[in-house]
């Protein structure tokens, strides 16, 4: 068939007055055919006249997930096409460097997380349950070590950094699971830009949080604006109504203890009191009843049942006040924790105090993988850098896959790796173009 029976993707974007974007999910969702040539997509005119054809003439053609949404995009120069970012074909392959001695599935991968990432599609599609990443933030500067070691560079700024971000998004959407997430560490001078990708890549429905990180102490900055002491991390699900969601909560400091539960009990330790009555009166139920010698309050019930009333007494669960009124008691050690909030204080330490320069808090980490993994679960690290990700993944029993290009950063981890005996193959990937 020769050249001239064939449709690029702008054409028809064309001919339909529709973007290229939405070509392609016409692709994806098999309502069009393509065929690639030259490593680029082309439409046969016929494949093309049968796609208006069955579709009205009178409206946009349009598909059922496009309908009532708050997606929006953004506009930038050579803005890639989500069809070809994922379906694109080059030639490379992971070469196996070391695996410690022993079989292992963690993985840290030497290359570009780009073509990395392409070439773990053909064996973890939809079989990654967790990604952290803490990608660069388009700051346009090299970035070095304690001793002035170059770390990773963060050159791309604007358009052309949100493009290096969205096309590897793409990728990831592809190797989540269907009950998968992205957490996505980013500075807020860009991060907003960057929520928006990511609403074009999973869908503003599954928007989950935005949760502001307390990242250092107040600065007294000299210039004309707010001190700046916070970044945010943007979580996102596959599908938000099925991600792994462990609701881990938030453990009682001592100084919310002494505030909640003041009372000690010689034997049931620290407690507080609560009323065993309630609003409402009751006509006719067992809860409007005396009990010990004692009717609930005018207007009032008494929260349990008589029966559970005797048993809490029995227990030495009540306690009774001076002139006779008697309370629930509550344990402190039965509180099961503070729904965790939007807000998190973890803070990086200096520079000198670490190996990496974007280093982060192991317990943001643990509190991430906990709440939105289960053990075995594979957890991936794009922009792995110091491998702390990957170093607490381990540690809660996950299997992960971390991916770098920095030299400084596969120093780094497998330095540290060796001394904490932590076992994982090293890969890298070669291009074969």
């Amino acid at each position: 068939m020769s050249q001239h029976t064939f449709l690029t993707l702008d054409e028809v974007a064309s001919n339909l007055k529709v973007t290229r974007q939405t070509v392609s999910k016409y692709i994806q969702a098999k309502e069009l055919n393509a065929v690639k040539i030259n490593k680029s997509y082309r439409i046969t005119i016929k494949d093309f006249e049968n796609f208006v054809n069955s579709n009205s003439t009178s409206q946009e053609p349009s598909i059922s997930y496009l309908r009532k949404t708050k997606n929006c995009t953004l506009q930038y120069s050579d803005k890639s096409d989500d069809f070809e970012v994922v379906h694109g074909i080059f030639h490379g392959e992971l070469r196996s460097l070391s695996n410690n001695g022993k079989l292992t599935p963690n993985k840290f991968i030497f290359g570009d997380n780009y073509f990395v990432m392409k070439k773990l599609l053909e064996t973890h599609r939809g079989k990654v349950d967790l990604i952290y990443i803490d990608p660069p933030f388009g700051t346009g500067q090299d970035f070095n070590s304690i001793d002035e070691h170059p770390a990773y560079s963060d050159k791309l700024v604007d358009g052309e950094f949100l493009e290096f971000i969205r096309k590897r998004l793409f990728l990831i959407r592809e190797l989540m699971s269907d009950s998968g997430s992205i957490y996505l560490h980013i500075d807020k001078k860009i991060g907003h830009y960057v929520k928006i990708v990511m609403d074009e890549v999973f869908g503003y429905q599954n928007f989950i949080n935005d949760i502001t990180r307390i990242k250092c102490n107040p600065k007294n900055f000299a210039r004309n604006a707010y001190g700046n002491y916070s970044d945010m991390i943007l979580y996102y699900a596959k599908h938000r109504d099925n991600q792994i969601w462990n609701d881990i909560r938030e453990s009682m400091s001592e100084e919310k203890r002494k505030e909640l539960f003041p009372k000690n009990h010689s034997k049931l330790g620290y407690y507080t009191t609560n009323p065993i009555h309630a609003p409402g009166k009751t006509l006719n139920g067992d809860t409007g009843l005396e009990w010990k010698g004692l009717k609930p309050p005018k207007g009032r019930h008494w929260r349990y049942s008589r029966e559970v009333l005797d048993e809490l007494d029995e227990q030495g669960l009540i306690e009774w006040s001076g002139n006779g009124n008697p309370r629930k008691i509550v344990l402190a050690k039965e509180h099961k924790g503070f729904k965790i909030q939007d807000v998190w204080e973890f803070k990086d330490k200096g520079l000198s105090y670490v190996e990496y320069p974007t280093q982060k808090n192991h317990d943001m980490l643990e509190r991430i993988i906990r709440n939105s993994s289960h053990y075995n679960s594979i957890v991936l690290d794009c922009f792995a850098g110091s491998g702390s990700t990957l170093r607490v993944a381990d540690k809660l029993g996950r299997q992960w896959i971390g991916i770098d290009n920095s030299t400084h950063s596969l120093n780094v981890i497998q330095k540290s790796f060796k001394e904490d005996n932590i076992n994982f193959e090293l890969l890298e990937y070669v291009p074969l173009d």
